[in-house]
């Protein structure tokens, strides 16, 4: 049941019609079920599933409160990690290390092939694990008292505006809103239909419409060269903002219609001036998790050792590397994770030289961008920044390895010839980037190029200020002229079929 869905549409008007009718122990009960329900709805056997684990994972929570020996805590939470991190490690990446193994052995000539598994990704089991793990290792860092209501946590382990794909919550911002009476406040419920309409703009009007050249050139790689796959990049940038921000949207507002405020997912990450700040807008959920859970005890763990330049950002280069792996079973995201490692550390070794030598820069352009904060140098290194994260996005998108190479390879230097071709040669334009089709027409491009456009003065003003109370200051005809307006184009430009969100995948 997709938000961008009839579906759900239905499904949600019954749910909110009758949910705040019932008093608060009926709604916390009611809010389960359709939990439940939601996310059965796309194969009810994995449901069974979802139930196993937040079972196991309440019993460890219990257990390592109540156990006095220390050894004995540490056995509870390592049985807790083994179930979690086996339920998902069999479901996401059996499969695999299963195909790689099996073509490593007929590469050495012992054998031919393995039978593989064809197993069916339970939908959201990346998100769900991750936040029922920061549950019990909460609790087991004495930060989190264990919830003895086995349905309060129940749901908030399957709350389903976030259930599959984010934002992860936190026991201690969820929990403690599941146990509070809620009451239907009209000003809450508007400014979370205006967060989803939000996110279903972003989702519907822009996202799938960049998709179709995304898809039609990265699916057909090597039958483009130069600014095709530049163009391709950029699109994806955005294409991959839009559907996972504007899902995160949809679901902050969903959970704020009843009554529920939820962690934000997105910070206009575009707008980062270095790779470490882009960490901190992108997907900051899943960021912090690693952040706290990964990365913090293992820099602490490599602070105690001494020497050696790898030995002290080894934490950078593995908790990228396994967000990387976070994202899928496949070469591409390890890839992904690594090309983040290292330019993370290439970073913190730049603004180290940059700190130690801050007052022997003579270089106006290099100051600025290392060591003066203004307009100029900030300009500089989010256009830098960018650009970084699109080379990225590359290896996250592309089918393969080979592919990634190949784009990366042949989008920069075939832009160099095709800038030579229209200077010198004086090629066509039109020819030069649409020579071999982009998947869509010139009017459908142009009209791309305006959406994005009109996102980044909308995202540049929500810099600047807070949009929904300057947009509350407006005449009731203005705010109702606008929502009605914004209904239209969504009906009228939606595909009839909704796309699956990107991060669903997951």
């Amino acid at each position: 049941m997709l938000f961008n869905s009839t579906e759900f549409l239905v499904f949600f008007g019954f749910f909110f019609a009758i949910y705040w009718v019932l008093p608060h122990k009926l709604q916390n009960r009611f809010l389960l079920a359709g939990s439940y329900f939601f996310y059965g709805s796309w194969n009810w056997k994995f449901l069974s599933l979802l139930i196993i684990s937040t079972v196991i994972d309440y019993y460890c929570g219990i257990f390592i409160d109540e156990s006095a020996d220390e050894k004995r805590k540490k056995r509870f939470l390592l049985l807790g990690l083994f179930a979690s991190l086996g339920m998902l490690g069999f479901f996401k990446y059996a499969g695999f290390f299963i195909a790689e193994a099996s073509a490593l052995l007929s590469m050495l000539g012992l054998r031919e092939n393995i039978s593989t598994l064809k197993i069916i990704l339970p939908i959201g089991i990346s998100f769900y694990t991750f936040q029922s793990m920061s549950y019990y290792i909460d609790i087991y860092r004495k930060k989190l008292k264990p919830e003895k209501n086995f349905l309060d946590y129940a749901l908030y382990v399957a709350f389903f505006p976030q259930l599959v794909a984010g934002p992860i919550e936190r026991a201690t911002n969820l929990l403690p809103q599941i146990k509070k009476k809620r009451t239907f406040e009209y000003n809450s419920v508007a400014s979370g239909l205006r967060l989803s309409a939000w996110g279903m703009f972003k989702k519907v009007i822009i996202a799938d419409r960049v998709a179709v050249l995304v898809d039609t050139v990265f699916n057909n790689a090597h039958d483009y060269t130069g600014v095709p796959l530049v163009i391709a990049t950029f699109f994806f940038a955005v294409q991959i903002y839009c559907d996972f921000s504007g899902y995160s949207d949809i679901a902050r507002g969903v959970a704020r219609t009843i009554g529920f405020n939820i962690t934000m997912n997105f910070n206009l990450p575009y707008y980062s001036k270095n790779p470490v700040e882009f960490w901190q807008r992108w997907h900051i959920s899943l960021s912090r998790w690693f952040q706290d859970y990964l990365y913090f005890p293992m820099a602490m763990h490599y602070m105690r050792k001494a020497g050696g330049m790898f030995n002290k950002y080894k934490a950078h280069f593995y908790a990228m590397t396994l967000i990387g792996l976070w994202h899928g079973a496949n070469w591409t995201f390890v890839v992904f994770g690594v090309y983040w490692g290292m330019v993370i550390i290439g970073y913190n070794k730049i603004r180290e030289y940059a700190n130690a030598h801050s007052r022997s820069i003579k270089n106006p352009v290099i100051r600025n961008l290392v060591v003066e904060n203004n307009p100029f140098g900030n300009a500089v290194n989010m256009f830098i920044m960018f650009c970084i994260v699109c080379a990225g996005w590359i290896f996250f998108r592309a089918n393969s390895l080979s592919d990634a190479v190949y784009i990366l390879s042949h989008g920069i230097t075939g832009t160099f010839v095709t800038i030579y071709e229209l200077i010198v040669m004086k090629a066509n334009i039109r020819a030069a980037i649409f020579g071999k089709g982009l998947g869509i027409s010139d009017s459908e491009f142009i009209f791309c190029l305006f959406l994005i456009g009109l996102l980044e003065l909308i995202h540049f003003a929500q810099s600047r200020a807070d949009i929904e109370k300057a947009f509350l200051t407006k005449p009731l005809i203005v705010r109702w002229s606008i929502y009605y307006g914004s209904v239209l184009i969504m009906i009228f430009f939606a595909s009839d079929v909704g796309q699956q969100f990107i991060y669903f995948q997951f």
